[in-house]
C-alpha cells in the first residue's frame, strides 16, 4: 500500500516527478504493487488465526455502537468505549480499505489495459481512481497518525504482543487468555 500511495505521488505531485524522474518504471512500480496489495491477505488465509481476525473484524455488535457513540462526544471515561480485539474504528478502517482497494484495482486494470472498454469508461475510471487515491492518502496519514501516537498499539503492530493492563484499558471485550506459562505483562 506504502508503495502505491509514494509511487502515485510521484506520478501526480510535479515537485516529486521531477525528483524521481523514470516515469515509465514508475508507472511499472505503482502498476504492480496495486495488483499485489491482495496477495498478503490471500496468503495469509491459511492461517486459522487470520481468519478468525478477518471474522471477528466483520462483525459488528452492540459496543461497536457505544463504542463509536462515545468517539463522536469525546468520552474517554474508562468503559466508554467498550471494544474487543478491535474496535469499531478498526472494523470501519479494515471495512473501507477492503472496498477501496477493490474500486482501485478495477479502476486501474480499466486505465491499464486499454483496449477492455471504451473511452468514456476510461475517463470515469480515471476521475474515480484519482480522487479515491487521494481519499486513501488522507485516510492513511490519519491512520499513520493515530498509531503513532499510541506506543502500545504500534507495538502491538510490530510484534503482536501488548501489555495486559493496556488490552484491558482499550479492549475491555477481548478474552485475553490466562495462561500463567505465558509471558506476566504481554498477550499475543
Amino acid at each position: 500500500m506504502l508503495t502505491c500511495v509514494a509511487t502515485a505521488a510521484c506520478l501526480y505531485v510535479p515537485q516529486l516527478a521531477e525528483l524521481v524522474g523514470r516515469r515509465l518504471l514508475v508507472v511499472t512500480v505503482h502498476e504492480w504493487s496495486g495488483l499485489l496489495i491482495p496477495v498478503p491477505l490471500l496468503a495469509g488465509l491459511v492461517s486459522r488465526a487470520v481468519r478468525g481476525d478477518l471474522s471477528r473484524l466483520n462483525r459488528f455488535g452492540p459496543h461497536d455502537r457505544t463504542w463509536l457513540l462515545a468517539v463522536r462526544r469525546r468520552d474517554r471515561r474508562p468503559g466508554s468505549r467498550p471494544a474487543g480485539k478491535f474496535n469499531a474504528g478498526q472494523k470501519l478502517y479494515a471495512a473501507w480499505i477492503a472496498g477501496a482497494v477493490l474500486v482501485m484495482t478495477g479502476t486501474g486494470l480499466l486505465m491499464w489495459f486499454t483496449g477492455l472498454a471504451p473511452l468514456m469508461w476510461r475517463t470515469g475510471a480515471t476521475f474515480v481512481h484519482d480522487w479515491l487515491a487521494l481519499a486513501i492518502g488522507i485516510v492513511l496519514g490519519g491512520h499513520i497518525a493515530m498509531a503513532y501516537a499510541d506506543p502500545e498499539a504500534r507495538r502491538g503492530m510490530r510484534t503482536g504482543s501488548v501489555e495486559r493492563r493496556w488490552a484491558r484499558r482499550e479492549h475491555s471485550l477481548w478474552r485475553i487468555p490466562a495462561d500463567p506459562a505465558g509471558p506476566p505483562e504481554e498477550d499475543r
